[in-house]
Parts: C-alpha cells; structure tokens; sequence
C-alpha cells in the first residue's frame, strides 16, 4: 500500500497507551527496527505523550516512516485544529506530519470548516497528506471535494463491520483504510471457527483476526495496539498468513 510517495508495511501500530518513558521511546525506535513503518498516533492520546514519546524516539523521522497523528477530536472548529496541529509539531519535533486526520466529525460544525482549517496547514506545509476519522461515505465524498483525501481510519474488525460499502470504496479509489481496534477487543474471536483456523497454521486467533483484514482488501492497514515487542512481532508475521478462501468466509461469519 503506498501513502503518497512511501510504501506502507500493511500492519502498522497503534499508541494510544504510549507514555514518555525511557521504555516506551526504545519500544518505538525498537518497532520501526522490526519492520513497523506506519505509527498513527492522536492529540488526545495520554495527554499527548504519545506524540512526545514518538518524536522523542525517531525526530528527525526517517523517510521510509510515516508517523500519522489525529485533532478535532471534540472540537472542529478551524481555531482548535490549528493550534492543535500546532501543538501536536511540537511534541513530534517535526516541521512536518507526515498524515493528519480529523478525528471526529464535530455535529457543531459544517465538515467543510474543519477541512479547510488542515488544507490550509497544508498549504503551509505543516502536513502533506490528510486523511478522516469515523466517516462514512457521504462525509468522504464531501471532503473530498475539497481536498485529496490519503487514509480513512474506522472501527473495523472481524466482529465489527459496519464500514463494509467504506473499504470498498477506499480500495476503488486506492485510499488507505485503516481500521483501528482490529482485534475487536477480542471478543469476536471466541468461537471454535477462529480457533480451529488458527491451530491449522499454527497461528494465534490474534493472527487470524489480522490475517482477515489483510485479505478482506489491499487497501486495509490495520494499527493493533500494543507496549509489547514481542506481540508486536507476532502481529507482523500475520503478514504472512494466507487465509484459503474458505477459511476467509468461515470466519466471516462468525458474527
């Protein structure tokens, strides 16, 4: 999947529990090391240290890593966002956010305010790609006649799927969807269905769980969450399961 100029490994990581420890910054320069290339992480998180944590960790950032962050989360109002996308730079040491998202839609106010409010940090170079939070259709179609839109991130997961129509038509339009509680909290993965796929390729139900949104479409990136290197390894090698067709509509219907 590539995001503008730069090839995304298709399981990237989630921090929204990143705090800014000596061991949370060596975990985060530990998963790009592994093989982790896309970091998304949000204003709100743990009172923004997971952005500092992060920009303590990688600034300068290197180039092959796209580090997304998130604003708006309960106020889209043009002034909000332009001093959060503000704070938000400062925290990643950067001049530059490679991927920013609104992350809600505010009922207050039009989307198109909010917007235009992160083109124009944009055309001021603070960013280079924008993406949107917890949409569906209608809400992309009306960002998008403002601007190229670069990633949908949704709550999506084996046992969560509403967004189905939206990931169809990010890959038709090759956005990047990016679901975010993959896993489902783990509660759809308590059936015998996922467990015997599982033994079958000598994989973790977590695995499969992964291992079926990479096939559902190219486009999808999921972002698990995870303070663990060693579950952040085993999420990368779900890469390399192939689920059969069958095995992909069996656990589909696992609802």
């Amino acid at each position: 999947m590539r995001l503008g100029s730069t090839d995304i490994n298709r399981i990237g990581l989630g921090t929204n529990r990143l705090t800014d420890t000596e061991e949370h910054r060596a975990f985060v320069a530990e998963a790009v090391g592994a093989g982790i290339n896309l970091i998304d992480t949000a204003h709100l998180y743990t009172g923004g240290e997971s952005e500092a944590t992060i920009g303590a960790a990688l600034a300068p950032f290197p180039e092959e890593v796209v580090v997304g962050t998130k604003g708006g989360f309960r106020d889209g109002r043009p002034e909000t966002l332009a001093a959060e996308i503000d704070e938000s730079l400062r925290r990643l040491t950067t001049d530059t956010i490679d991927l920013y998202y609104l992350h809600r839609v505010d009922s207050k106010v039009p989307l198109e305010r909010s917007v235009e409010a992160i083109v124009e940090a944009r055309e001021r170079g603070k960013l280079r790609h924008i993406g949107l939070s917890e949409v569906g259709m209608e809400e992309i179609e009306r960002a998008r006649q403002l601007t190229p839109i670069a990633a949908v991130q949704n709550h999506y997961s084996l046992s969560e799927r509403k967004y189905e129509d939206v990931i169809d038509y990010c890959e038709r339009d090759q956005i990047a969807f990016v679901p975010f509680y993959p896993l489902g909290g783990r509660s759809g993965l308590r059936n015998d269905t996922v467990e015997e796929i599982a033994t079958a390729h000598g994989a973790s139900v977590a695995q499969i769980a992964l291992a079926w949104l990479l096939k559902r479409s190219p486009a999808v990136v999921p972002i698990p969450g995870t303070l663990s290197l060693d579950h952040l390894r085993q999420n990368i090698a779900a890469l390399e399961i192939e689920l059969s067709d069958e095995e992909f509509d069996a656990a589909r219907h696992v609802q």
